[in-house]
């Protein structure tokens, strides 16, 4: 699994399969696995017919560290490529599993490409699992094939992506190195994005953790233009959460006022220098509002987030407006849709694409504090919560019986079927 973000969802789609009545095993590393375990003997205990069976991540083969069985376990940039060509070794242990289960279907993330000819091998279709939506692929897949971003002047410029059913815009110090790359270029990151689009491809399908109503626009757009998917999210809801809540600050919660508290959370792969840190702090302290980390408690009326996909589905799952602070990855399309799409959504006004917090300018207390007031306090705060409001108890409806997930999970165990029925 390449990170904790790609990680989490997996495992709420694999027990989602467990408990719609399939056997699902999670094929991983010791230190990934150990970060789940409880949760998955949980579900055992409960009847789920789900397991773990555990690889040995070829860390030393690849020049990395023992122990490193993750992309936030990297430190460097040559860490990072080697964590990339680990997992062209991890190909054959995880064959032999594979051979040895008998299984109806794979389902893997995107960037295991290798995964859809080993279950061409088997004569199993290949299902992949992309940890963002609809929205952030229809804008990469027209960034890819029109390139707006070549025709301006400078990076600071916007332009707009085209042939979208809305108006977006967006600069290139918004996007990843490799999208301001021409497409001769040698790059490492684009030789894998290349691997990874042919082998989506020839695979059966994708699986994509929204729900319909999220994005109806851009689901169509991605299906007519690109493929077969499903939507089956929020995932963090279909396979019934994590379990009753013990965390200490729930206590603390239940003692403030309904949406007067702020949750901070920047994911699990960024890096927030001591500098931020202390103009986040400032911030929160300007506005008066209550801070914590975490999310679905009544007392949350915003959050602070970096935009990540996982943040963003659990966020609208939980009905709670955000500040976005986009830092890499597609973090800043997703953005779009939060603020501009959806409308539930503040921009704090980060500006520059950077895996690394340190590699640009901090935003000032002033901004953050500015955005923060916007959301909690006043009509536009109130006004973006009932909209998120609404988008939670939506996104609740989706995933229960009659629901748009529900019916397309239910659509995807099907066509599995069909498929292994057609070829014994």
């Amino acid at each position: 699994m390449m990170a904790p973000g790609h990680m989490i969802p997996a495992v709420h789609i694999a027990r989602g399969f467990a408990r719609c009545g399939a056997k699902s095993t999670i094929i991983t590393t010791p230190s990934n696995a150990s970060k789940f375990s409880e949760t998955i003997e949980a579900d055992r205990r409960n009847g789920s017919d789900i397991s773990v069976s555990l690889v040995k991540f070829p860390c030393r083969e690849a020049g990395l560290p023992d122990g490193c069985e993750d992309l936030s376990s990297t430190t460097t940039l040559e860490m990072s490529h080697n964590f990339l060509h680990a997992l062209d070794l991890f190909r054959r242990p995880v064959e032999d599993i594979l051979q040895q289960g008998d299984p109806d279907c794979l389902i893997s993330g995107a960037f295991f490409s290798w995964s859809t000819a080993v279950a061409r091998s088997l004569g199993i279709p290949r299902v992949v699992f992309y940890g963002t939506g609809f929205f952030p692929m229809c804008v990469f897949r027209l960034l890819r094939e029109k390139r707006p971003q070549d025709a301006v002047a400078s990076d600071s410029e916007e332009f707009e992506v085209p042939g979208l059913p809305d108006r977006v815009m967006v600069s290139r110090k918004q996007l990843p190195h490799y999208l301001k790359l021409k497409a001769t270029e040698d790059d490492p990151l684009l030789e894998l994005i290349r691997k990874v689009l042919e082998a989506d491809e020839a695979g059966f399908g994708i699986v994509v953790n929204t729900f319909h109503e999220l994005e109806p626009a851009y689901a169509a757009h991605y299906l007519k233009h690109t493929g077969k998917a499903w939507h089956i999210g929020p995932v963090s809801l279909i396979s019934g959460g994590n379990g009753p809540e013990s965390h200490d600050c729930t206590k603390w919660l239940g003692s403030r006022k309904p949406n007067s508290v702020v949750y901070v959370c920047f994911g699990s792969m960024a890096i927030v220098q001591k500098p931020q840190t202390d103009q986040i702090a400032a911030a929160l302290e300007d506005t008066g509002q209550d801070f914590v980390q975490i999310l679905s408690h009544a007392a949350v009326g915003g959050f602070v987030t970096h935009c990540g996909w996982n943040s963003l589905m659990e966020g609208v799952a939980a009905g709670v407006p955000m500040v976005t602070w986009p830092l890499s990855a597609e973090q800043f399309f997703n953005e779009k849709l939060v603020v501009e799409v959806l409308g539930t959504g503040v921009p704090v006004g980060a500006e520059e694409w950077s895996k690394r917090m340190d590699e640009r300018a901090a935003i000032g207390r002033e901004k953050i504090a500015r955005a923060v007031g916007r959301l909690m306090v006043g009509e536009e705060g109130e006004r973006m919560r009932r909209r998120a409001r609404e988008l939670g108890e939506v996104a609740r409806r989706a995933v229960e019986e009659g629901g748009s997930s529900y019916a397309d999970f239910d659509c995807l165990m099907e066509e599995i079927r069909m498929f292994r029925a057609s070829s014994s």
